[in-house]
């Protein structure tokens, strides 16, 4: 069995890995779309692939920091009524939340790993830079099933009001 202490070293150095991941590629984005306008416009001959090269960088972006925003729940609830429900219920819900939302992970990767499998055995590329598309749609897989353990284990975390 996993110690807290490592479980928690284990988990902050994901939640680095995932963060420079997630900048690195917001940065990269930034001069891709830079160098691309000034291609355009300046010596009108934008940049060949620019447009793949940011839609993968945007998925890789979304997806590197999905876990990180899980882990953290920061993602979009609606809590108009939580100061009205009585703390029972209050926790139900978050944990349903939780299990809903693992359930809907976990779904999306098994959905997403076939997907994988086929755009593999097709060989499939992005059409001007021939970039194999299966590699990006399994880390995406593993990135969504590592989102719904996080849910899961979220389950059973201790609450308290916000």
């Amino acid at each position: 069995m996993i110690s807290a202490r490592a479980k928690a070293r284990l988990w902050a150095g994901l939640e680095i890995a995932l963060g420079v991941i997630a900048g690195a590629l917001l940065l990269s984005m930034i001069m891709v779309t830079f160098v691309d306008v000034v291609l355009r416009y300046v010596f009108n001959a934008p940049l060949r692939g620019g447009f793949e090269i940011t839609e993968l960088m945007l998925v890789g972006l979304i997806f590197s920091a999905l876990p990180l925003v899980s882990q953290r729940e920061e993602h979009v609830v609606m809590d108009v009524f939580d100061r009205y429900l009585p703390f029972g219920v209050y926790v139900a819900l978050r944990a349903l939340e939780h299990v809903v939302s693992a359930a809907s992970m976990a779904g999306m990767s098994w959905l997403i790993w076939r997907k994988a499998q086929e755009l593999a055995a097709y060989g499939d590329t992005s059409a001007v830079l021939q970039i194999k598309l299966a590699p990006v749609a399994f880390a995406v897989s593993a990135v969504l099933l590592i989102t719904a353990a996080i849910h899961a284990f979220l389950v059973f975390a201790p609450r308290r009001r916000a």
